[in-house]
């Protein structure tokens, strides 16, 4: 007897089948596809704003605060500046760092972390601590923070000022609240930082009442504060800080080529 025939599989159904695997496969390619192309971009979705609020802890204190800071054209007259490093302190909340009421203002952005360092001129003359205070504000709110510091002339009340951060053994021993000559406070807005600086004489002499950088540095002040400068040292210092800072943040947010 002759064996059974062989079922074979209509050709039609071969090609759905084939058709459906095919299907199956691109969209799974597609998918897996998809999903690489999102965790590829998402690193360098990082905004200015999220890399700058995590500075504080990614960023080495000496670049933060260098050792040496270059000031040409910062003096009076457009005179050179060089200012040493002589300690960084701790990191710290802001009401160890700032005045009380200048602590209050801020808490609209979230007081998240404040690092400062204190630096002294060439001649050791005179001394300065900047420090930058991290928020956790975002745009709108540090924006709403800038407008109302101009607005109302924050950055010119003696209530509203940075504290000194004294440094042992050091021409800053003796740089407290009452030797603080001239100070600046600035609100970034492409950041959430407050830059700040409190500048004094080094002798520990004590300067009432202070005036700040803008005052100090107006042409033709006569307070001892402006004659020896102290308003473009507090103004130098922490323009260069800033600088520096605001630099570093846009290398590590820059979109790969």
């Amino acid at each position: 007897m002759a064996p059974p025939a062989r079922t074979r599989r209509p050709p039609r159904a071969v090609a759905a089948v084939c058709a459906v695997l095919g299907l199956g496969l691109i969209g799974g390619a597609a998918t897996g596809g998809w999903i690489v192309g999102y965790s590829t971009d998402e690193p360098a979705a990082r905004s200015a704003y999220t890399v700058g609020r995590e500075a504080w802890h990614s960023l080495p204190v000496d670049t933060l605060f260098p050792r040496t800071l270059k000031g040409d054209g910062a003096g009076p007259g457009g005179a050179d500046r060089v200012w040493t490093r002589l300690a960084a302190a701790p990191d710290s909340g802001c009401a160890t760092a700032l005045d009380p009421l200048l602590a209050k203002t801020l808490r609209t952005v979230g007081c998240a972390r404040v690092l400062r360092a204190t630096y002294t001129d060439a001649t050791a003359s005179s001394v300065t601590t900047v420090g930058l205070v991290f928020t956790e504000a975002d745009t709108d709110a540090m924006r709403a923070l800038s407008a109302r510091f101009a607005d109302e002339r924050l950055d010119r009340r003696t209530d509203l000022l940075p504290r000194a951060y004294a440094v042992e053994n050091s021409p800053a021993a003796s740089f407290g609240d009452r030797q603080r000559a001239s100070w600046s406070v600035h609100v970034l807005t492409g950041i959430p930082v407050v830059a700040f600086a409190v500048s004094g004489f080094a002798d520990g002499r004590v300067s009432t009442p202070p005036r700040p950088a803008e005052q100090a540095m107006a042409s033709g002040a006569t307070t001892a504060a402006a004659q020896a400068g102290l308003g473009h040292e507090a103004k130098g210092v922490a323009d260069r800080v800033e600088r520096a800072l605001r630099t570093h943040v846009a290398d590590l947010t820059e979109q790969p080529e």
